[in-house]
């Protein structure tokens, strides 16, 4: 399993979803001063309820810890870095719940907002995993964790360095590929994916 540099995780509802999973690596919340509210106290007390430290500073250092101003006074800090998974893991996932496999390949997504918004989709949807290029594409980044509202940690992401490769690997274990294509001649909706597959965009 391969780690990328996620230290932060900004933003309300990504900051809620990384403390309704338990708050896994998180080392200190951040908030901006004069921020308040009972929703700013029940993060307060989630936080110190999972270990972190929860301190408060201008709006400023929080536009330096996140590297943007868009973290809407809340900034996480992880002691641990994401996570990438294998293809087989996302397998196993499928599997454990007893469903057929459901995969996203994205190739070329180079744009976090995108990344971010497919995460949210595919989690709606019930994908058991997304499938990324290791070049020449976005990786997990905080920007990508904010615009997934901070599901895309309950999605296992896999990066892998040939996609045509792991399309084949795929075919041979029973998953088949589906090319996503706005000029496509059926909608989404259309098709059937009670069966094992792979949606590749």
């Amino acid at each position: 399993s391969e780690a990328a540099r996620v230290r932060t995780i900004y933003g309300v509802n990504p900051v809620k979803e990384l403390l309704r999973g338990g708050g896994e690596g998180l080392d200190e919340l951040w908030f901006a001063e004069g921020v308040r509210g009972g929703a700013v106290l029940e993060l307060e007390r989630q936080a110190r309820a999972a270990g972190a430290r929860v301190k408060h500073a201008p709006r400023q250092k929080l536009d330096r810890l996140a590297d943007t101003d868009r973290h809407q006074g809340v900034v996480a800090v992880l002691s641990g870095e994401f996570r990438y998974a294998e293809v087989q893991d996302l397998l196993a996932v499928a599997k454990a719940r007893g469903e057929s496999p459901l995969l996203v390949i994205l190739d070329g997504v180079e744009d976090p907002q995108h990344l971010g918004a497919i995460a949210r989709s595919a989690v709606a949807l019930g994908v058991h995993g997304l499938v990324i290029p290791r070049d020449r594409a976005v990786g997990v980044t905080g920007a990508v964790v904010k615009a997934s509202a901070g599901v895309i940690d309950r999605c296992p992401v896999a990066r892998v360095v040939n996609i045509s490769r792991i399309i084949d690997e795929l075919k041979e274990a029973g998953v088949w590929s589906v090319a996503l294509a706005a000029d496509g001649d059926r909608e989404l909706s259309a098709l059937d994916l009670a069966g094992p597959t792979a949606l590749v965009m």
